[in-house]
Formats: C-alpha cells, structure tokens, sequence
C-alpha cells in the first residue's frame, strides 16, 4: 500500500510515517518508481509505535523494543540500563492504573446503558 493509504487506515499523517522510517521503527519496500510500498503487517506496527510514543516511550527505546510487538520473538539486551527499567517499570504500572480507570468507567457506562434500556421497556410497557 501507498504511503496514504497507511496514513489514512492508522490515522498517523504521512509525515509522521516518514519519520518512523528514519528512525529505523517501519521499513516500507521501494518500488521501481522509488515510491514506498507498505506491507499490510505495517498498519498494526504503526499502531503500536503511535501508543507507545503516546505513552511517553522515546523512539530510540521503541527501536529495542520493536521485537516485543512481535511477541513471537526473544529479546536481547546488550547493555542493560537501571535507569530505563525503572522508566519502563513506572510506565507500566501508569498504563496498569489508565487501564484499570478505562475499565471501571466502561463498565459504568455499561451499566448506564442497560439502565436505559430498562426505563425503556418500563415505558413502553406502561404506554399499552
């Protein structure tokens, strides 16, 4: 797919998608005509990229962890640094605590909604 076409479908500016690339995080094919061709797996990558950047992950650390997204592959570290552990873990443990508040508001909301539904079957039994 063209450039675009990733843009459009993850809602990530096209320029944005360039510089992913030369940050070495999404690799498109070049076609004949020098234009960039993206692989389908690509729209899912960017996805996960644009998260991780909005949960505060710089990119030269999104590269290392690039093999995660994948999950079906071990992770190497060469030199492993304390202090981004201690990032990594405090940002686990903020995403831990947004999802568990997301969670407990959807389930509020879900529980308005059935509410809804109940006055509108009251009402309409009412009505006949």
């Amino acid at each position: 797919m063209r450039i675009g076409e990733l843009a459009e479908r993850t809602r990530i500016p096209a320029r944005m998608l360039r510089y992913y690339e030369e940050q070495g995080l999404i690799t498109p094919r070049r076609l004949d005509n020098g234009y960039r061709d993206y692989d389908e797996y690509l729209v899912d990558r960017v996805l996960k990229i644009r998260g991780l950047l909005d949960a505060g992950i710089p990119t030269r650390i999104i590269g290392d962890m690039l093999p995660c997204l994948n999950q079906s592959q071990d992770i190497v570290v060469a030199n492993p640094d304390p202090e981004l552990r201690e990032l990594l873990e405090r940002e686990r443990d903020r995403m831990t605590e947004k999802i568990e508040f997301l969670t407990h508001n959807r389930d509020a909301i879900s529980r308005y909604i059935d509410a809804l539904g109940r006055a509108e079957q009251e009402m309409t039994v009412t009505s006949d």
